[in-house]
């Protein structure tokens, strides 16, 4: 099975991330980190860091001055080139919004998921920012397939060391997909193999996208969504979709829609509820019906109990 990811050499970067600087002195006794990359730019680095300010958007300010600043030590540097310029930072709830200039994409590709990585983990030590999303202009980043990073959270680096890294694991991922018709849920169970550092409400959202494996169903999400960001926190899961998430596709209804998302996603032991944006909106009535400010529970009053075709062949031989 495919998995929508940037390369196996970019999950070894950051796990590889995620194991630098351990030895180091100041990671004991310091309780923040600013994290470079060393001069080989194959990993990060973690420093130990005292912060001035205490108050969110002034540690924020504080942590990317950090981040922007040039370092005179030998064996790791800041980790945005100096082509890279922040041109402006949003923080909307709990998520901080980097809006950098068109010089980020002219970096490698190894290199930017360091920088990322090391932004990511910088930032998300500041308390209040439980998810960070990156933009250049004002576009949300996208890798070398084109598909949107997302919301990135402490959980988007994860650390593997030793044997562990590039792993790929097995699971079996219950899915609802829509029936044929349009105006029910059918289920349907995949047995996926996947990388260790892809989180399992990330893969469950990306196997909705691709539609069914079997010949049963269809695809319920509309065509052209995609996947901004996925994250949970205390048992809710946020799905942050694109704006393609509110084509008109009235050939699948609107309940259908949002509990294919929210059954599939409760399926997770970690979940216990949805709540989905468009864009980071949640602000929005799906279709004129379907409040997304409002948090789902699994719901299976929308299964199809209608027969399959080959069930009522079936039956009809049996006469």
């Amino acid at each position: 099975m495919k998995i929508v990811t940037e390369t196996l050499l970019l999950f070894l970067v950051f796990l590889m991330a995620g194991t630098a600087g351990c030895g180091d002195s100041q990671e004991e006794v310091s309780e923040y980190h600013i994290y470079y990359i060393n001069k080989e730019k194959t990993k990060t680095v973690a420093v130990g860091y005292e912060p001035e300010e205490t108050e969110t958007k002034r540690m924020i300010e504080e942590f990317l001055e950090e981040l922007f600043r040039d370092t005179e030590v030998l064996d790791y540097r800041k980790p945005i080139p100096k082509e890279v310029k922040l041109e402006s930072w949003n923080m909307k709830k709990d998520q901080l919004s980097l809006r950098f200039n068109s010089a980020y994409l002219e970096m490698g590709s190894v290199e930017e998921v360091l920088c990322r990585a090391a932004i990511v983990r910088t930032l998300i030590q500041v308390e209040g920012v439980e998810c960070i999303s990156f933009y250049v202009g004002d576009a949300p980043l996208v890798d070398k397939e084109g598909t949107p990073v997302g919301l990135m959270t402490a959980e988007s680096f994860i650390d593997n060391p030793g044997e562990q890294i590039n792993t790929i694991q097995n699971a079996s991922i219950t899915l609802y997909f829509s029936n044929e018709e349009g105006d029910g849920l059918v289920k349907e169970v995949q047995e996926i193999h996947y990388s260790s550092n892809i989180s399992l409400e990330k893969l469950v959202m990306e196997q909705l996208l691709k539609g069914p494996q079997g010949k049963k169903g269809r695809a319920a999400i509309p065509d052209g969504t995609k996947l901004v960001g996925v994250s949970v926190l205390d048992g809710v899961c946020f799905v942050n979709l694109s704006e393609g998430f509110l084509n008109q596709n009235y050939e699948v209804a609107e309940q259908v829609v949002i509990y294919s998302i929210t059954n599939s996603l409760a399926e997770l032991p970690d979940v216990n509820k949805v709540q989905i944006s468009v864009n980071g909106d949640s602000n929005i009535i799906y279709r004129e019906k379907m409040d997304l400010s409002v948090m789902y529970e699994r719901n299976l009053d929308f299964m199809d109990s209608k027969p399959t075709k080959e069930a009522e062949k079936r039956k009809e031989k049996k006469k």
